[in-house]
């Protein structure tokens, strides 16, 4: 099924959300996750996007959408309304990471993200090239990218130590296939699933 809606890290995060569940989805783009996840699991919520085409592309798949910017938390959601809070491939976008993962838990029992490993073999090497890496998990020029925050999965991981966030599961994948042998640099997607610390 994931191949119709174009995504294997769909799989992954359909495995860690149980059916019926409450779901937000941050940076939802054209609601395909959603759309996934509600034909998969039965899974009810929203998508939260702040462009108008993204929000426009989720109401014709018949998702449930929000537009607003995520850059000004998630004020607007009660403590523990959701069971997954989840952002995939959105992470590096946003400038208040360590807030808005903080507003995630907040608002969501567990919080699922994913993120493009910068520390990838193929990305250190186009660095040592002299270039600014493109790959299938960075698909933008350097001066079209929306990416606003270079980071690796020792860094993130590092973060969620110094800041009480619980790594609950981790798992990592290149052109599909689980990497376990250093992931920091075999590896050029990362998915992890949070918790509060108790």
């Amino acid at each position: 099924m994931t191949e119709i809606f174009g995504r294997f890290d769909f799989d992954v995060i359909a495995h860690w959300v149980r059916p019926g569940e409450r779901v937000l989805d941050l940076g939802c783009g054209d609601g395909s996750l959603l759309k996934f996840l509600a034909a998969e699991r039965g899974v009810r919520g929203y998508g939260v996007d702040n462009d108008p085409g993204n929000v426009l592309a989720c109401v014709k798949n018949g998702v449930n959408v929000l537009q607003f910017d995520l850059e000004r938390g998630l004020q607007g959601f009660e403590d523990d309304s959701f069971d997954h809070v989840i952002m995939s491939l959105s992470l590096q976008t946003v400038r208040h990471t360590e807030g808005l993962i903080r507003e995630m838990l907040r608002v969501g029992h567990e919080a699922v993200v994913s993120f493009p490993n910068f520390g990838y073999r193929r990305h250190r090497e186009a660095i040592a090239r002299g270039r600014m890496p493109v790959s299938e998990a960075l698909p933008y020029q350097w001066y079209q990218s929306p990416n606003v925050r270079f980071f690796t999965i020792a860094d993130f991981e590092a973060l969620c130590a110094d800041k009480g966030i619980e790594i609950r599961e981790g798992l990592f994948f290149d052109e599909g296939r689980e990497i376990r042998d250093d992931p920091n640099l075999n590896a050029e997607l990362a998915l992890y699933r949070l918790g509060r610390r108790l």
